[in-house]
């Protein structure tokens, strides 16, 4: 289980929860993060410990910066082959998370057919994904920039999320059809 709290002001991450039990690999952590100190708390219920980690301004954790991207600077004016970086804290580090965006696609969901956004995040291959560039992510090309559909192709099979349902958005949702 994965969970993000954003503070809706800055579109930040105030808190992550991961819990995790894969065949024999457990997390048990909530990370604090501290945006005007530059930190973040780490709790490690599993090992029994506290650490306090500096991090860039704007740090993200891996839900929030999904998120993060619908207030990115000037996104609507992205060109196909073009990157973006965002600082990215996950198991006690912060990486550079880098999206690559692919092109803008319609595709058929349960609310009908919606104009996305097609990113794919350059993951590390080998032990879950099949290769750098097994996931993508389609995000609404409107102005509330939804996670609409997440793809990965595992070592082992694949998946596909679609998101399920959304309330209180600012714009309202538009479909093509």
């Amino acid at each position: 289980m994965y969970e993000s709290y954003i503070d809706k002001e800055t579109g930040n991450p105030v808190k992550y929860v991961r819990k995790i039990n894969e065949g024999g690999y457990i997390k048990s952590q909530e990370g604090f993060f501290n945006q005007s100190g530059n930190s973040v708390l780490v709790k490690d219920y599993k090992n029994r410990n506290e650490k306090t980690f500096v991090v860039p301004k704007n740090t993200q954790d891996i839900l929030s910066a999904f998120y993060y991207l619908r207030n990115y600077p000037n996104i609507d004016k992205i060109n196909p082959g073009e990157s973006i970086v965002i600082n990215m804290f996950i198991d006690d580090e912060t990486t550079k998370f880098k999206l690559k965006f692919v092109g803008r696609e319609d595709i058929t969901t349960k609310f009908g057919v919606v104009s996305s956004m097609v990113f794919k995040p350059l993951v590390q291959s080998g032990r879950v994904f099949k290769e750098q560039e097994s996931l993508t992510v389609w995000i609404s090309d409107d102005d509330n920039r939804l996670p609409i559909r997440i793809k990965a192709d595992l070592a082992v099979g694949s998946i596909k999320a679609d998101l399920d349902e959304f309330k209180g958005l600012n714009n309202s949702f538009k479909t093509k059809r």
